[in-house]
């Protein structure tokens, strides 16, 4: 686990609630090892193959059925006690999350979305490396953006020498829009697949892009935009102050708390899920 909470540590550093300061996206001086590493995995096998493979390898969703709840409560498997930097159980961190949202009065399907936004994070529990599962996701299949953290790393990537991968729209047609763009892969494509007939367009979109920052922090990749990605990102935007800046110290009382929250997952989805 402290690969995954390095990584939330350090997008807090990078995109910090206020405006930027001196230190703001020091990758030299300021990074910590841990995630100088996970980012070069991530970079180096990212690949439009592999992407590919783990689509075929997850997509079926075929591995296990639970509900909503169970799955939260299996997300706890992920707390390492040996981890100092960590205090709260996993499903803590998501009610936090959903806790703000339904503080600031928004609608019930975002209070939602809020809540399984990271249940895909599962994915470790079944084998896959955390550079597969969490990290900045980005477009495979055209040029790497240089707005991507350690946008060196991709150098030792197998799809930097390809010509057509590296070319400015790869295998896309300009302003193809985003749903037709294959993104590295991680917990959020796969959530989005376990929960796309059960929610409104923007909950997806915010389970499905929330970790593209290259794109809905930085800008980057606006040649493959279409007009109706300036909604889905303002929703994505919206949601990233929820995402980033509700992690604390204050317990979350589970139980109290777990009737409203099973009442409001059954409003959308049934008893069992296929992921």
């Amino acid at each position: 686990m402290s690969d995954i909470d390095a990584w939330e540590d350090d997008l807090l550093r990078r995109y910090p609630e206020t405006p930027a300061s001196a230190g703001f996206r020091d990758y030299v001086n300021q990074v910590r090892p841990g995630v100088r590493e996970f980012y070069f995995q991530n970079h180096r096998y990212q690949t439009f193959d592999f992407v590919k493979r783990k689509r075929a390898q997850f997509l079926s969703l075929d591995r296990r059925r639970m509900g909503m709840w169970e799955a939260m409560e299996f997300l706890n498997q992920l707390v390492d006690d040996s981890d100092p930097d960590i205090d709260l159980p996993q499903i803590e961190h998501l009610l936090q999350t959903a806790e703000a949202i339904r503080h600031d009065g928004r609608p019930r399907w975002y209070i939602v979305a809020g809540l399984i936004h990271d249940l895909g994070k599962i994915l470790c529990l079944w084998g896959e490396p955390q550079w597969a599962v969490v990290g900045d996701t980005f477009p495979v299949g055209c040029r790497f953006a240089e707005e991507i953290v350690f946008h060196e790393a991709f150098r030792e990537n197998e799809d930097w020498g390809h010509a057509q991968y590296q070319s400015r729209l790869g295998i896309y047609q300009a302003h193809c829009g985003l749903d037709q763009v294959l993104l590295s892969w991680g917990h959020d494509e796969y959530l989005y697949h376990v929960v796309r007939e059960y929610l409104p367009p923007p909950a997806l979109a915010m389970i499905r892009y929330h970790s593209c920052y290259p794109i809905h922090r930085e800008g980057a990749y606006a040649y493959l935009l279409n007009e109706d990605d300036k909604s889905t990102l303002k929703w994505v935007r919206d949601f990233n102050q929820y995402d980033l800046y509700t992690k604390r110290e204050e317990r979350m009382d589970v139980e109290a708390l777990k009737p409203y929250y099973e009442e409001l997952l059954a409003e959308f989805f049934p008893a069992t899920l296929r992921w």
